[in-house]
C-alpha cells in the first residue's frame, strides 16, 4: 500500500529521451510539472503494467535498499502542506465543540461527585481552571498546526491535551476522534510544514522544500485503511441484513431513493448496501488514476450526507480534506497559479519546489548513500501501517472490554455497525453491614449513558458507588446491574448477571468477563416476525420483546396509565407472580394473561431453554387525552363555522383566541391542546425556513458556543493569573458568558404565554 502512494505523482512523468503526456494531472491548462520525476527507467519500451497502475517497478520492492529509496523519493509538498492547513483548521472548531470547551465547566467543576471512566486508572481531571488552560494550549496548539508556525510545538501543544483528554473518558470515544490523535501524531512527524507556512518564511531551507514519498504513504495508508475496514466490519450479517441502520431510510436525504424504492428496499440497497459498496471501494477508488474522479465524486457526496444525517462534528470534512492527499501532490500550487495576480501575494508559492536532504534517492550500490534515518522512517511507515492493521483485529488479546461487540468503541472502525436500544436499567445496592437493600436512579453520578453497555465501566462505576455511597449512610455497598439490551432490533435481553456483585466480581483486560451474558444469536431468525407482529398492531398499542435466560426472573411495574397490559409467550414457558395479589400463573407457548396496572408483578423463566415473550400495552391516559383533544378541536371547528349551539363558556374562550375572563381558570386540556399546536406550527416554520434562515439560525447557535468558550476561558486564564473574585462577581460573568441573545418577545394567544423557543 505504502509505494503506491507516489502513483499519483507519476502525473507529470515524462517519457525518457521523449515528451510523453503527462498521466495523472489535471485536465485543461496548466502550468507543465513542476517536479522531477523518479530515476529514469532501464532499458527499452513502453512502462509496464506496474508503473502504469502502481506508479513503479515491481522489481523496486526487491529489497531493503529499493524501497528505501522508492519512499524518499522527492515530492511536491503542497498537497501535504493544504491538507495540515485544513487539519488544524477543523482541529481548531472542534475544541469548543465535540471536545467540549463550551460546557467544561459542566464537566469538570471542582468538588462535583461524579464518576469517571478513564482507560488507565490513574489519569485524572486537573482542577477546572487549569483544564481551560489546558484546552487553551490545545486549541492554540490546533491554530499552530494550521499555520504552520512552530510547528513541532504546535503539534505537540495540540496532541498532548488531546490524547490526555481521549484517554480520560472512554464515554467520548468514538472511531472519529481516535482518527484525529492518528492523524495529528502522524502530520507531527512528516514535514507538513514545508508549504504554505509561518516557519517557512524564516527557514529558507524548509520553504517550499520537497518532502520524501513515505509522507504521502504513511497518511493515504491512514485513510485507505479507515475506508477499507469499515467496509470489512460492514459484512456483518447485521449490516447485510439491513437491520443496523434501518430507521436511516426515513430521513429526507433519501426521499429521492424513496420515489421508486419501498423505504424497506432504500434501506437494504441504499443505506446498508450503498454503504458497504463505497467503504469497501472508496481508497481503491481514491488510489488508481482513472477511478480517482469517480471516487472523489462518490466520497464527496458520502460525507456531505453523513454531515446532515450525524451529530460527528468535523469527521465529514476532515475526510473531504483528506481526499486531496490522492490527488497529484502539486493541486494546491496549480490552484493558486489560477489565481488572479493581485492575489496570489498572500498565497503560497507556485514555484517548483527545492531540494531537500530528508528527500533523496541516494546513489551507489543497494544500500549505498542512504542514512540511518531513512531506514528509520522506512521502517516506520511499515510498522505502523501493519500496527493499524492489526490493532482492529487485537481484541483476542484485551478480551475484558468485549462485550456483545469486541472492544471499546472507538478504535476498530466498526462505524454504525451495531445500534441498540434499552428498555430496562435498575441499579441495586445492598448494606454490606444491615443487609438494607435500595435502588439508585441509573447513570446517578455519571455524565454519560455509554457505561450501560460495557463491563469494564460497569466495573469501574461499581468501584465508584462503592465508594461514594457510604457517604450516604450505605456501609460496604453491593452493587448489582440488571441492563437490558436490544442490539439491531433483537429481543430485549440482559447483558450481565443481575445476581453478581460487581463490586467484587473479577474483571480484567486480558480475560473474559465471567459475568457478562451471552448474545442470543440463535434468537436472530425472530427479528422478521418481530417486524410482523409490531405491523399488526394498532396506532394505540405498543410492544416490547423479550428474551431471558432460564432460572432468572423479571421484575416489572406496569404504570397505572397503561390501563391494558398483557403478556404473551412465544417461545418456552415463563410464570408470572402478581406480587400484590400473591398469585402464580403458568403460561407457555401461545398463552397471554392481562397483568394489573399500578402493581409489580415478575416473570419467571422456568423452562429449560431461553424464553421469549411479549408485552402489549395501550396507554389508556394518553389514549383519553387525544380523545379530549379531539372534542375540543371539533367543538371549536362548530363555533367558527357557526354550526355551535350554545356559547363557548369563559374557560373555553381561548380555543376561538378570545380572552380568560379574569377570576377564571383556564382548562388544562385547552391549554395542552394549544401548547401543542404552537409546537407544532414552530416544528413547521423551522422545517420550511429558507435558506438564509437556516444559515442564520446555524451561525447564531455557532456564535454563542464560541462566545461562550471564549468568555469562560478568560475567566479561568484570569483566575490563574490573578486569584478568583468573590463569589458574586463570578456568578455575574458566567452568567454573562451564558447569555444567548435577546429573547423573542412574549407573544400571547387568548391570554396564554407564547412557551419559549428553543
Amino acid at each position: 500500500m505504502a509505494p503506491r502512494a507516489g502513483a499519483a505523482q507519476a502525473g507529470g512523468r515524462q517519457r525518457r529521451g521523449g515528451g510523453g503526456a503527462a498521466r495523472g494531472t489535471p485536465p485543461g491548462p496548466g502550468p507543465p510539472p513542476l517536479e522531477p520525476g523518479p530515476p529514469p527507467r532501464t532499458g527499452p519500451g513502453p512502462p509496464g503494467t506496474a508503473r502504469r497502475l502502481l506508479g513503479f517497478e515491481l522489481r523496486e520492492l526487491a529489497g531493503w535498499g529499493r524501497l528505501v529509496r522508492l519512499l524518499h523519493r522527492p515530492r511536491d509538498p503542497a498537497a501535504l502542506g493544504a491538507f495540515r492547513g485544513a487539519f488544524g483548521l477543523l482541529m481548531a472548531l472542534d475544541v469548543p465543540q465535540e471536545r467540549g470547551l463550551a460546557h467544561l465547566d459542566a464537566r469538570f467543576l471542582d468538588g462535583l461527585e461524579v464518576c469517571r471512566f478513564p482507560l488507565l486508572p490513574f489519569l485524572q481531571p486537573l482542577p477546572l481552571d487549569w483544564m481551560y488552560l489546558l484546552y487553551t494550549i490545545m486549541f492554540l496548539g490546533a491554530l499552530g498546526v494550521m499555520a504552520g508556525c512552530w510547528y513541532r510545538l504546535s503539534c505537540v501543544a495540540f496532541l498532548g491535551p488531546y490524547w490526555y483528554l481521549l484517554l480520560l473518558d472512554k464515554t467520548s470515544w468514538n472511531n472519529h476522534s481516535y482518527l484525529y490523535g492518528l492523524l495529528g501524531t502522524q502530520l507531527a512527524l512528516l514535514g507538513a510544514d514545508r508549504y504554505g507556512s509561518v516557519d517557512g518564511l524564516f527557514r529558507p531551507r524548509k520553504r517550499n522544500a520537497h518532502v520524501p514519498l513515505w509522507n504521502y504513504a504513511l497518511l493515504r495508508a491512514q485513510i485507505f485503511i479507515v475506508y477499507f475496514i469499515a467496509g470489512l466490519k460492514k459484512l456483518d450479517g447485521d449490516w447485510v441484513g439491513g437491520y443496523s441502520m434501518a430507521p436511516l431510510a426515513r430521513h429526507w436525504l433519501f426521499s429521492p431513493f424513496r420515489l421508486v424504492l419501498s423505504e424497506e428496499l432504500t434501506s437494504r440497497l441504499v443505506v446498508h448496501g450503498g454503504g458497504l459498496l463505497l467503504d469497501l471501494s472508496a481508497g481503491f477508488l481514491l488510489f488508481f488514476d482513472p477511478t480517482r474522479p469517480l471516487g472523489l465524486v462518490l466520497v464527496t457526496y458520502f460525507h456531505c450526507m453523513n454531515s446532515q444525517l450525524f451529530s460527528i462534528g468535523m469527521f465529514p470534512y476532515t475526510m473531504l480534506a483528506s481526499s486531496g492527499l490522492f490527488c497529484h501532490p502539486s493541486w494546491p500550487r496549480r490552484l493558486v497559479s489560477r489565481c488572479p495576480r493581485w492575489l496570489r501575494g498572500g498565497l503560497p508559492s507556485t514555484r517548483p519546489p527545492q531540494p531537500s536532504p530528508t528527500a533523496t534517492t541516494g546513489a551507489g550500490g543497494a544500500r549505498g548513500g542512504l542514512r540511518p534515518r531513512q531506514h528509520l522512517a522506512t521502517a516506520f511507515t511499515l510498522l505502523f501501517v501493519l500496527e493499524q492493521l492489526f490493532l482492529p483485529y487485537s481484541h483476542f488479546i484485551t478480551q475484558g472490554y468485549n462485550n456483545w461487540t469486541n472492544g471499546l468503541y472507538g478504535y476498530s472502525w466498526d462505524m454504525m455497525v451495531h445500534s441498540r436500544s434499552h428498555q430496562h436499567v435498575k441499579v441495586t445496592y445492598r448494606d454490606g453491614l444491615t443487609g438494607d437493600i435500595g435502588y439508585l436512579k441509573p447513570g446517578v453520578f455519571t455524565q454519560s449513558r455509554r457505561w450501560k453497555d460495557h463491563v469494564d465501566m460497569l466495573k469501574q462505576y461499581s468501584l465508584c458507588l462503592s465508594e461514594l455511597l457510604p457517604r450516604y449512610n450505605v456501609s460496604q455497598p453491593h452493587i448489582y446491574f440488571d441492563v437490558w439490551v436490544s442490539i439491531n432490533d433483537r429481543f430485549q435481553q440482559r447483558l450481565v448477571d443481575p445476581r453478581v456483585d460487581v463490586v467484587r466480581a473479577p474483571w480484567s483486560p486480558w480475560l473474559p468477563t465471567p459475568w457478562l451474558l451471552p448474545l442470543l444469536v440463535e434468537l436472530s431468525p425472530w427479528r422478521q416476525r418481530l417486524q410482523e407482529l409490531e405491523a399488526q398492531l394498532d396506532n394505540n398499542t405498543d410492544a416490547v420483546f423479550i428474551a431471558d435466560f432460564p432460572g432468572l426472573h423479571l421484575e416489572n411495574f406496569v404504570s397505572s396509565d397503561l390501563g391494558n397490559t398483557s403478556v404473551r409467550v412465544l417461545q418456552g414457558e415463563v410464570l408470572v407472580e402478581l406480587v400484590e395479589q400473591q398469585q402464580n400463573h403458568s403460561l407457555r407457548q401461545g398463552q397471554a394473561m392481562q397483568v394489573p396496572a399500578g402493581q409489580y408483578h415478575k416473570v419467571h423463566t422456568v423452562s429449560p431453554e431461553p424464553s421469549c415473550y411479549m408485552y402489549l400495552f395501550v396507554n389508556t391516559t394518553a389514549l383519553e387525552l387525544e380523545r379530549n383533544l379531539e372534542r375540543l378541536r371539533e367543538l371549536r371547528d362548530r363555533v367558527r363555522n357557526g354550526t355551535a349551539k350554545e356559547p363557548l363558556p369563559p374557560e373555553l374562550q381561548p380555543l376561538v383566541g378570545g380572552p380568560v375572563a379574569p377570576g377564571t381558570a383556564l382548562d388544562p386540556l385547552v391549554s395542552a391542546l394549544l401548547r401543542r399546536e404552537r409546537r407544532l406550527e414552530e416544528q413547521t416554520r423551522r422545517r420550511e425556513a429558507g435558506v438564509t434562515q437556516r444559515l442564520l439560525r446555524f451561525l447564531r447557535k455557532k456564535y454563542f458556543i464560541f462566545r461562550r468558550s471564549a468568555l469562560m476561558t478568560l475567566i479561568a486564564l484570569r483566575n490563574l493569573a490573578l486569584g478568583r473574585p468573590s463569589p458574586e462577581q463570578l456568578a455575574q460573568e458566567v452568567t454573562f458568558a451564558n447569555w444567548r441573545g435577546e429573547e423573542p418577545e412574549e407573544r400571547t394567544q387568548g391570554g396564554i404565554p407564547e412557551p419559549p423557543q428553543e
